[in-house]
């Protein structure tokens, strides 16, 4: 009996050391295994040094110490004299680290930037990590760690780092009952039945996560909000999160229901500009920041997909917002008031509402509002045109909003790494004020001198082990996030930065698996929505190709709104002769694309309505050229496969088996893509599949006949 309990404790200890289930993250902090950069590190970092006792310090402490103990497989011993490989954290204040810096350099950093210096103290060589505040320190020894993890030289450093944006900021699309609005990775973090009391370690880890690539928001509840998350039962709640979060920089917000003076406070009206609806708003933000002084404010969806707002009462959105940002402003808080909003009764072009709404309004906002848009003028399609807002308000401070789950994207179960996404969109050219006005130089508030900036991305984050489902997906949140501190980064580099922390810092791995992630995205685009198509994605719950279908709630809703095939051809006009869309861009920007002749082609059906027979750029046929990109797309997912399959050796077992069922289900889906949609347009183009090409293994009823009632994230 004593050796059966000796050897499952064994095995239980080999379990136990081996098992990479992705909790951690990029916050991997095993032994450097690499032993002439292992030698390097420990003469280079012999002790810390640590000035200042804040609990967000103490943080920064314990993570140096864990990190460097974790990487370099020796005791880090913390000192109050100072010795060759010292490191120093603290704030800037401290009278020993100020005599070590430039005060120029210190006025540089704001509240959140930092400086990593290489520095000489009494003959002795020594790193400082300094800011301004105590959350700034948090955020260098992240970086400095980060440089330990992806093997980087750290002889002499001189590294200042200021975030672009303000305001970095999850949106978390999560519901009280724990279910999560288009989630992919199991049910909510956030258990709402056990807090204030039980405070998962879970909580304190997402904080962890998120100061490590410099995220300092996070919206807790849906945009489709539920009125009773303000009210004293969940404040109390949210006031023990927001307690957790604080040490790590991270404020919370809520999402507010603009009914829930009539839901929740017994007010007969939400009209923005009845006194009563306006003191109850005052008097229910005085009430919130007593729970959680540090609140950071409200999001609103509003007359949006059946969601209440002001034009249920005949105001306006600016009425709305201001009526909120009134309540906060005396306690600093700000109102993110979210520009996607369409109208099944407004005929016009989809693409066109949010910039027909919001124009109007330009410098009509109060200073703490920010307007959210999205990256695009659909809905976080796999490659849409920037939305035209950007560039268009130059009064109004805009927010990005990307999607960083992947509710258009296969889900939880497809590698698609979203950064060429989110730098495609960032680096697009709005001609606003002249050239190089770029969608991230509106975002970051530099173009028109505002005060607010932020960017938000609506989370990929469920209470599943890894935290994403897909082990590849962390890599959308790691991406977000550093991208929101610095949008100059390349997709390239962060996928490399992200791989080394995750993974490996062998070469060949490293490389291999980057090929893999900067040619997973256009795979996508490629076996669902080719040549400019889009919101062709099963109705309901957007899983799966669904081009056919025509009988939705509201005509917006409906695939074929959107591609339009018939006889003649495929593809929406956006042009003067159709919607016109195109007239909401600068005249620099459309004329890139109002000719279909010229038209970037992968844009092109997004704004010409092309005939079959159109010829593009390669010489096929737009038929052609259509089916060569879905068996494209297909083709790019099995060399996916086959690339990752000869990394075997490189990676745990865990992982790598993950990742490999993963892949297999992404070829079938590809497959079921072109196959169903290559069927359905050909009923259009009556036009035969290519030579050469894989035919369908169904037919087009069977792919119509498909099911799938209990399809996740619907919430």
């Amino acid at each position: 009996m004593k050796r059966t309990k000796l050897l499952l404790l064994s095995i239980l200890l080999a379990f136990g050391s081996q098992a990479e289930d992705g909790y951690r993250l990029w916050l991997r902090y095993d032994k450097i295994d690499d032993n002439v950069i292992l030698q390097q590190y420990n003469r280079l970092i012999t002790s810390i040094n640590f000035y200042g006792s804040s609990p967000t310090l103490t943080a920064a402490k314990t993570e140096l110490i864990n990190g460097l103990q974790g990487l370099l497989d020796k005791k880090i011993l913390y000192q109050s004299t100072i010795n060759n490989g010292s490191v120093l954290i603290g704030i800037s204040s401290s009278s020993f680290i100020k005599t070590l810096l430039d005060k120029n350099d210190l006025n540089s950093l704001g509240k959140e930037g930092y400086i990593i210096r290489t520095a000489k103290s009494n003959q002795k060589n020594i790193t400082i990590i300094t800011a301004n505040s105590d959350v700034a320190v948090l955020y260098g020894v992240f970086y400095f760690l980060r440089l330990i993890q992806t093997h980087q030289n750290i002889l002499q450093l001189s590294i200042i780092s200021v975030p672009k944006i303000q305001n970095r900021i999850l949106d978390h699309w999560d519901n009280l009952n724990r279910t999560v609005e288009r989630g992919y990775a199991g049910i909510s973090i956030w258990n709402w039945h056990e807090l204030p009391d039980y405070i998962d370690h879970r909580y304190i880890d997402y904080a962890r996560a998120n100061a490590s690539i410099g995220i300092n928001g996070t919206v807790l509840t849906n945009v489709n909000a539920n009125a009773l998350v303000l009210t004293k039962d969940y404040l109390v709640k949210v006031a023990a999160l927001a307690n957790v979060f604080r040490t790590y920089g991270i404020k919370v917000y809520l999402t507010a229901k603009f009914s829930a003076p009539v839901e929740i406070g017994g007010l007969k009206t939400a009209d923005p500009l009845n006194a009563e609806v306006q003191n109850w708003w005052k008097q229910k933000a005085d009430e919130i920041y007593k729970y959680i002084p540090d609140f950071g404010g409200f999001l609103v969806k509003a007359n949006s997909e059946g969601q209440p707002g002001p034009q249920t009462y005949g105001r306006t959105h600016a009425d709305g917002a201001n009526m909120l940002a009134d309540a906060l402003a005396p306690h600093n808080g700000i109102v993110m008031w979210r520009a996607f909003v369409y109208s099944n009764e407004t005929p016009d072009d989809r693409f066109k509402q949010a910039y027909n709404e919001f124009k109007p309004f330009d410098g009509k906002f109060k200073s703490n509002v920010i307007i959210q848009v999205k990256n695009g003028p659909i809905d976080f399609q796999p490659r849409e045109p920037f939305h035209p807002l950007f560039g268009a308000i130059p009064q109004t401070p805009l927010m990005m909003e990307f999607q960083i789950t992947q509710e258009y994207l296969g889900q939880g179960t497809h590698l698609v790494y979203e950064a060429p996404l989110f730098k495609e969109t960032l680096n697009a050219d709005t001609y606003s004020n002249g050239v190089g006005s770029t969608v991230a130089k509106v975002v970051d508030g530099s173009m028109n001198n505002f005060q607010i900036s932020g960017m938000a991305g609506v989370a990929n984050i469920g209470n599943e082990r890894n935290w994403t489902n897909h082990p590849f997906a962390q890599a959308n949140w790691y991406a977000f996030g550093r991208l929101a501190w610095d949008h100059d980064l390349s997709a390239p580099q962060i996928a490399d930065e992200w791989i080394r922390q995750t993974f490996s810092n062998k070469k060949l791995f490293v490389d291999e698996v980057k090929k893999i992630m900067l040619a997973s995205r256009e795979a996508v685009v490629n076996y669902m929505t080719p040549l400019g198509l889009h919101h062709i994605m099963g109705t309901g719950n957007h899983y799966g190709p669904a081009p056919w279908v025509s009988n939705a709630g509201r005509a917006d809703w409906n695939p074929v709104y959107y591609h339009k095939a018939d006889s003649a051809g495929i593809g929406f006009d956006r042009t003067a002769t159709g919607s016109n869309a195109l007239a909401q861009y600068k005249s620099e920007v459309s004329n890139q694309w109002k000719d279909s002749n010229t038209c970037d082609e992968k844009y092109l059906l997004w704004f010409h309505h092309v005939s079959w027979g159109h010829t593009m750029k390669s010489g096929k046929t737009l038929w052609q050229e259509l089916c060569a990109k879905y068996q494209q797309g297909v083709d790019s997912v099995r060399w996916m496969q086959h690339q990752w399959i000869g990394l075997k050796d490189f990676i745990d077992e865990e992982r790598f088996n993950q990742v490999k069922m993963f892949l297999s289900i992404q070829e079938k889906e590809a497959e079921w893509w072109r196959n169903a949609c290559l069927l359905y347009f050909q009923t259009f183009s009556k036009m035969p599949l290519p030579d050469g090409y894989e035919k369908p293994d169904h037919t087009l009823d069977y792919y119509k006949s498909l099911r799938f009632p209990y399809a996740p994230g619907s919430g």
